[in-house]
């Protein structure tokens, strides 16, 4: 259940296709020797450097700053540079003529050329309307990368708590092995007194072998989930490392929902990307409309030629064009359509966006507070459990009853322990969800994590 807990969270807020990716990492460093300690500020650095998605992210604002610069290009003077050596030897026979006294061949003589041509886009509306577009693309993606880092420490912070959990699983399937343990002493020895019967030392056997089985199946999982939270951030698979953080139950006063809605909505950078995405598909269509309009555009031409660099003169060429579509309506008209519909599917996301940014928050609200319920009930079972235990145990070894009680009871312990540490991760977890979603996860987890 903790494991599709966690496989759920990252997708509150990111696009389902870049989910897995925060998963992943690129590992930077070989593994030491001895025990490295980690605590949750240093994984989630870590996480904030090597993450996959973080990194993927980055390479996207790298790739939409290229295309901004592509399409500035297409406003900015374009200017090209030749030089031009040519030898030439003309045979006059070859071409047919044959004139008496007249040489056959001509040649061989040449000429050098060097030219530098100027152009420059005067006027031209939808090569200026590509680049605002390429422009607000590119804000979008830098949004999208901040956004990211949020989304990492949401899925590092999560990958740790998890592992914080199995740890304390773990620590409370020993304390119940040993007194598992410590029951089955007592019926063996009852039995080989004649004061129970063997049943009673059955009983205790299969409760004890019972135990050991949970203690075996959490440390596994400990494993995996400990495997997992190293590909978040980054570590060697080899690298050993020590837990060092603890995140104890802390009472959180959530924020009304209003409050909360209201700081996500100025807070949320994908919500901003959306928004930036938005105006990049209106300029697109402006773009693709304004294909229609002449185009203005100037060019120069200079250079100096001769037989030789000594010996050349200089030439000067100066051009303005204005040209535009005649027949080009379908290409026009699917390139309109076309921008529309990315226009429609950019609003139609950004609008599904807004929901489930108040979707997330809600969410997270209601976790918070149906887990510190949850935590306090867990707690308060765990202390009834272990009660009942110790009367049950007092009563089988004074002989006053079996251990049918005593095996009710473990089994209950069990229960309530698993019950508090699963209400305790899942309270933190939401903590870091409302984070997440109001846009502060980056700067606030740890304002959050302690409660405050």
């Amino acid at each position: 259940m903790l494991l599709a807990a966690a496989a759920g969270i990252v997708h509150g807020g990111a696009q389902a296709q870049t989910a897995d990716s925060y998963r992943g990492s690129v590992a930077q460093h070989k593994a030491t020797a001895g025990e490295l300690p980690l605590s949750l500020d240093d994984a989630i650095q870590m996480g904030l450097k090597n993450n996959l998605g973080a990194i993927l992210q980055t390479t996207n604002v790298n790739t939409a700053g290229g295309g901004k610069l592509q399409q500035l290009q297409a406003l900015l003077p374009t200017i090209t540079g030749t030089a031009q050596d040519s030898v030439s030897q003309v045979n006059l026979q070859a071409e047919g003529l044959r004139i008496p006294g007249f040489p056959a061949v001509i040649g061989p003589f040449g000429y050098t050329d060097f030219r530098a041509t100027l152009n420059q886009a005067v006027l031209n509306v939808s090569s200026l309307q590509n680049y605002l577009a390429s422009k607000h693309n590119f804000a979008a993606s830098k949004l999208s990368a901040k956004d990211s880092k949020d989304l990492v420490v949401l899925t590092v912070g999560n990958a740790y708590l998890l592992c914080l959990a199995d740890a304390a699983r773990i620590a409370s399937l020993e304390a119940q092995v040993e007194t598992s343990k410590v029951s089955l002493d007592q019926a063996i020895q009852n039995h080989q007194n004649g004061v129970s019967p063997r049943l009673d030392e059955l009983r205790a056997r299969v409760d004890y072998q019972t135990q050991e089985q949970a203690l075996i199946a959490a440390t596994d999982r400990y494993r995996k989930d400990e495997i997992a939270l190293a590909r978040t951030i980054g570590l060697s698979l080899d690298q050993k490392f020590e837990l060092t953080d603890q995140v104890p139950f802390a009472e959180f006063n959530a924020p009304t929902m209003e409050a909360a809605m209201a700081e996500a909505l100025k807070n949320r950078s994908d919500l901003k990307a959306a928004q930036q995405q938005v105006t990049a598909a209106e300029k697109s269509l402006s773009a693709a409309h304004a294909e229609r309009y002449p185009a203005l555009t100037a060019e120069v031409d200079y250079g100096a030629i001769g037989v030789n660099p000594g010996n050349s003169y200089g030439t000067l060429n100066a051009t303005g064009k204005l040209s535009g579509p005649i027949f080009e309506e379908w290409k026009l008209r699917g390139d309109a359509r076309i921008a529309a519909a990315q226009l429609e599917q950019a609003r139609a996301q950004l609008n599904n966006l807004e929901g489930q940014v108040r979707a997330d928050v809600k969410d997270a609200i209601l976790d918070i507070e149906s887990s510190q319920q949850l935590v306090s009930v867990a707690r308060s079972n765990v202390d009834l459990a272990s009660e009942a235990l110790k009367e049950a145990q007092d009563r089988f070894q004074a002989g006053v009853a079996d251990n049918l009680a005593v095996s009710q009871a473990q089994s209950s312990v069990a229960q309530a322990d698993d019950q508090y540490v699963s209400s305790l991760y899942q309270l933190n977890v939401a903590k870091l969800s409302l984070a997440r979603a109001v846009g502060v996860a980056r700067t606030q987890y740890k304002t959050y994590l302690g409660g405050q």
